[in-house]
């Protein structure tokens, strides 16, 4: 191996070593063999805990190709997973328009199986016209399950579970990981103290509602942004400040959004915000936040020191009556808990769940794709049942 081959074999060793439930499942694979003969296509961050997801679907007979996401995938790991003999495409500088080139290469494998996360695999068979090779696949997000329920309704004659419709993946995954990473990831980026600083999260789905709960807990002043009547009252009912994004746009000292959906942070916002306010975004996809628009209006901008150039002040002329202010980007407006070099992104134990409900339903595919309705469903209960006995039983064996 090469010395970046190696170096991301010592850290997958440990990501390994702590899966249990991934663990169980590899051995289950390698006497089933459930996905022998099948070629997966998979489109996901690539870092330690998706190697091991890699290679529990590779014990199961599943020949493997695969590239990560725009701006996440760690170099390491891709040269791990290439010793490992998969064929595996892209790099940390990849910029958009190569990642598109990575989607094209993985569909040009030909793959009978989809590992989507975003829905770019789903949407690059439509427009190929090459659905029917497919016989189904697992969609990681809410985003990329709301473009399988949008933009390509009914176009897409192949079942593909959404793994984020999950109750348990909400719980586990989204609500305490994601909450729990972003904050570490906010800490680690800036190296700020949150205990009494003002923190406006857009968006009270799961996610929000982690990234808003870690925070008070850490003693952060916190208030939600919440256009569902339903989610809103129940922030309210959190005991969080609930308003309106331009309510709070001098209030808040940092911004996190966490909806899933484009243009939360735009031109109006930029020219009211509080001067020195930090912008993050959590969301799957870098459009949260208009860093285009952000740009368009800057008078100037520069990288400053922290977590490999995560952090960027971006200077913004008087306008209105306003004199000049600036703000701070993280991440470029990307996925602020995986930014960086090494990322440590959402916690072992809840990606091991994560991972086996992904494993699972790509194993349900596999064997019974038949038996299931096309176009984007949930999790079957079954599956999301079954795991989280095991995850429980693994937590108690853990005291």
């Amino acid at each position: 191996m090469s010395d970046l081959a190696d170096r991301g074999a010592a850290r997958v060793e440990w990501i390994r070593s702590r899966m249990p439930l991934l663990a169980a499942t590899r051995e289950q694979f390698r006497g089933s063999r459930p996905f022998a003969g099948r070629r997966i296509g998979m489109s996901l961050h690539l870092e330690p805990k998706t190697a091991v997801l890699l290679e529990t679907l590779a014990a199961g007979g599943a020949e493997l190709v695969a590239t990560g996401n725009h701006g996440s995938t760690q170099d390491d790991i891709v040269a791990f997973l290439r010793g490992q003999g998969m064929t595996v495409f892209g790099s940390r500088e990849d910029d958009l328009d190569q990642h598109r080139a990575n989607i094209d290469a993985v569909l040009d494998g030909q793959p009978d199986i989809l590992l989507d996360n975003g829905g770019d695999l789903a949407a690059g068979v439509v427009a190929r016209g090459t659905a029917a090779a497919i016989i189904g696949g697992t969609e990681e997000t809410t985003s990329g399950g709301d473009r399988l329920r949008g933009e390509l309704a009914g176009a897409v004659p192949f079942p593909m579970i959404v793994i984020n419709d999950s109750l348990l993946k909400a719980i586990g995954e989204n609500k305490h990981a994601v909450g729990q990473s972003v904050v570490e990831s906010f800490m680690r980026i800036t190296n700020l103290m949150i205990p009494g600083r003002r923190f406006v999260v857009a968006g009270y789905g799961w996610c929000g509602r982690g990234v808003a709960h870690y925070l008070r807990q850490l003693g952060g002043k916190v208030a939600v942004v919440e256009i569902d009547e339903l989610k809103a009252f129940e922030a309210a009912l959190d005991g969080f400040r609930v308003a309106s994004l331009m309510d709070l746009a001098e209030w808040g000292e940092v911004f996190i959004t966490a909806t899933g959906h484009p243009g939360i942070l735009t031109a109006p916002f930029f020219e009211t915000v509080a001067d020195g306010a930090v912008l993050a975004n959590c969301g799957h996809f870098p459009w949260e936040i208009d860093v285009a628009a952000l740009h368009a209006m800057s008078s100037g901008s520069r990288q400053l020191a922290g977590a490999d150039g995560a952090i960027e002040r971006i200077d913004l002329p008087a306008s209105a009556g306003r004199g000049e202010h600036h703000v701070i980007l993280l991440a470029d407006g990307r996925m602020m808990n995986l930014a960086g070099r090494e990322p440590k992104g959402n916690s072992l134990e809840s990606m091991d769940l994560g991972f086996l409900l992904q494993a699972l339903s790509l194993e349900r595919i596999a064997t019974d794709a038949a038996g299931l309705q096309p176009g984007a469903q949930p999790v079957p209960d079954a599956i999301d049942r079954e795991i989280a006995r095991r995850m429980l039983a693994a937590m108690q064996a853990q005291r």
